[in-house]
């Protein structure tokens, strides 16, 4: 249910606090204009070159349209568990069944992660994959090193939230190396 509206109904989201405790429940529009806390995964696909896989937002999204985000990523439905949500987003936007999925860290919510609390999560898979139009014009495996050097310029072509996400991977890597 990655889609804002689904046979006429908009997704209702759980909202919640700074400790990610659900408070209440919100239409997607509603969240998203008053800036309310609510909850995210994202993924980053590895294939055995170690690149990682990123995907051209589709021109259609109504957040950040046209921009380069993570492998896939998505909100979580009401009472949704994050792996849950994870492998779903996985699926919807990926288009095959993913293989294990490994949650590595959390980013709190922010302006640069559209207030969301998120779950990244990671895995190695060389697909091909089957992208959903409605959420992905297209995709191109990168070279870390570039994504690196692209996020640390603050390239605008990169959506908010996957810089976010990457430098909590550098983190995450730096500290298990």
């Amino acid at each position: 249910m990655s889609k804002a509206i689904l046979g006429g109904m908009e997704e209702w989201f759980d909202v919640v606090d700074e400790a990610d405790r659900v408070v209440g429940r919100e239409k997607r529009s509603v969240v998203h204009a008053r800036n309310l806390l609510h909850r995210a995964v994202h993924i980053l696909v590895f294939n055995g070159r170690g690149e990682v896989f990123l995907q051209m937002r589709s021109k259609k999204k109504d957040q950040c349209p046209g921009m380069w985000g993570t492998s896939a990523a998505g909100h979580l439905s009401c009472g949704e568990p994050y792996a849950e949500a994870a492998r779903r987003e996985f699926r919807e936007e990926l288009g095959i069944e993913p293989p294990p999925l490994e949650e590595l860290f959390r980013l709190p919510p922010s302006s640069r992660t559209g207030w969301e609390h998120v779950a990244v999560y990671r895995c190695d898979c060389e697909g091909p994959f089957v992208l959903d139009p409605e959420e992905v014009d297209y995709g191109v495996w990168m070279n870390p090193g570039d994504l690196t050097k692209a996020v640390q310029s603050g390239d605008r072509a990169y959506t908010p939230s996957l810089g976010e996400v990457w430098k909590g991977w550098l983190a995450h890597s730096a500290r298990r190396s």
